[in-house]
């Protein structure tokens, strides 16, 4: 779902959908938190949930005398992510400090990146409704976090929590190439794909370790950029969207009413579906940016950035294109099979096991992500693993089953009738074990599928008999009438016989085969 090429000169829009004849324009800054250890000026640690004030060692306190030692961990990251994206790693890059005073800020200022970025350019490529899209990327930068102002549990005051003060993050900013809330949704999810298939952030929205700053414009078709607004800290794909659709139209009602579009910082209120303006935004030069003082250029050598690349995993779109070229799947299907290196996993698991491809990512879009979805699991936490979802493909695949017959017996393994021995054994051993759990399963819920071309005959030729008037229309060219005998053999059947085999039985005994 990512490019690991250069990025596109151009982005074209032509045929971009539009809102009441007013074309959206919206860029994306995505706040990463880095993977390390520990912060990324100081050693103090950046694990979640710890008592307020707990991580916060001197340096993160701006403490007189405190210094910054830059963390080798986050320069890796970035440059891994910057590979990824067929971006260029800037040989050297600098550190400039961000002036604004807020209070969760000690130092008063922010120590970031302004000129020179680690990562520059690059691009990130999905699907939007089986077509190809491409958001240019103008840079990736390595950045300090804030602390949190905490405001619930204080009746006329505000407490300051600065675990998170120096925690590392790498802000990806797009070129402004979306044009609509869904596009922007997808795009988001591409690339928080790539972080976390990357191993650079684990992902998590909730405790803040993905967040999306939107900006925001619309204008007529061919007309000059208008005005954004900037909507701050969006922590989850639905309310990116709602906060984009709802300021799109904020901005086309007060246009049409003959008023402007004042550049602004704006908040998003998900219990009223709403944004409200915070501040008005401020621009560069408001922030007095200057090289900071205490910190050297970043140099990366060529030889550094060669032994990350070595160590890229396959990426996403890599991996679907292989999917699409080895497996035969379509392009959303492998897509769908990538939405995660463990989906990916799990998939490429379930199909080596089954040699049923095509029938492996149906059963994953289909009942298990249903599943997944309905209870909140992730892939990782399916109660039905690959091996034994594999068995149950391959009985599917050899007609024992039929698919009401595989529903049933899914049913009973997610259930959790089956204690899943196989799991915690692997290749061949692991099959073999949940092979016998499911052919078990098969017979204690009497499902398997009637293939006997004897037992069949005989249903097929009381069928035949009883239902002469479906027999005539069939013969007289009515094919809804064939479909009326089958369903009548897998009515006397009680649902066990093969339709395929039945459709062709029928067809000999009538004539038509």
């Amino acid at each position: 779902m990512t490019a690991a090429k250069g990025a596109p000169k151009a982005a074209g829009h032509a045929g971009a959908p539009l809102v009441r004849g007013w074309e959206v324009v919206v860029g994306l800054e995505s706040h990463t938190q880095l993977s390390t250890a520990s912060k990324i000026f100081s050693g103090a640690a950046t694990a979640f949930g710890a008592a307020p004030n707990t991580q916060a060692c001197a340096v993160d306190l701006a403490l007189p005398g405190t210094l910054p030692v830059l963390n080798r961990g986050a320069v890796e990251r970035a440059i891994r992510f910057g590979l990824a994206v067929g971006a260029k790693v800037a040989p050297q890059s600098i550190f400039a400090r961000k002036n604004y005073f807020y209070p969760d800020l000690p130092k008063g200022y922010q120590i970031s990146q302004y000129e020179i970025p680690v990562v520059q350019g690059g691009a990130v490529v999905f699907l939007l409704d089986g077509e190809k899209k491409t958001v240019r990327l103008t840079r990736a930068h390595l950045e300090e976090d804030a602390g949190k102002s905490l405001h619930e549990d204080y009746h006329g005051m505000s407490g300051i929590d600065l675990n998170r003060a120096g925690t590392p993050l790498l802000e990806i900013v797009s070129e402004p190439d979306m044009r609509s809330s869904a596009e922007a949704v997808e795009y988001a999810k591409a690339l928080h794909t790539l972080v976390v298939w990357l191993g650079i952030c684990d992902g998590n929205m909730q405790e803040g370790s993905f967040r999306c700053d939107a900006n925001v414009s619309v204008r007529r078709p061919g007309a000059p950029f208008g005005t954004r607004r900037e909507i701050k800290n969006l922590n989850s794909f639905r309310f990116l969207q709602q906060a984009i659709d709802f300021e799109v139209r904020w901005q086309i009602e007060r246009l049409e009413d003959g008023l402007t579009v004042e550049q602004a910082t704006v908040l998003f209120d998900p219990d009223t579906g709403e944004t409200r303006a915070m501040r008005t935004k401020e621009d560069a030069h408001d922030y007095r940016y200057f090289p900071d003082p205490d910190l050297p250029p970043l140099v990366i050598a060529p030889d550094w950035v060669e032994r990350i690349r070595a160590g890229l995993p396959e990426l996403p779109g890599a991996m679907a294109e292989r999917f699409q070229r080895d497996d035969g799947l379509p392009a959303y299907d492998a897509a769908m099979m990538t939405q995660s290196l463990a989906f990916a996993r799990f998939y490429e698991a379930a199909r080596a096991a089954s040699g049923q491809p095509k029938l492996v990512a149906n059963w994953l879009m289909g009942e298990v992500s249903k599943r997944l979805n309905a209870e909140g699991k992730t892939i990782e936490q399916c109660p039905v693993g690959a091996a034994p979802l594999a068995a149950l493909i391959r009985r599917v695949a050899d007609g024992t089953l039929s698919n009401n017959g595989a529903r049933q017996v899914f049913d009973a393994l997610w259930a959790g009738a089956v204690a899943h021995a196989g799991l915690a054994a692997e290749g061949g051993e692991a099959l073999a074990l949940a092979t016998a759990e499911v052919d078990r399963q098969i017979d204690k819920l009497g499902v398997k599928q009637m293939s006997d071309t004897g037992a069949l005959e005989a249903i097929v030729d009381q069928v035949i008999a009883a239902n002469e008037k479906s027999v005539q229309e069939f013969r007289a060219g009515k094919d809804k009438a064939f479909n009326a005998l089958v369903g009548q053999v897998m009515k006397a059947s009680q649902g066990k016989a093969n339709p395929a085999r039945a459709g062709e039985l029928l067809r000999k005994r009538l004539g038509a085969g």
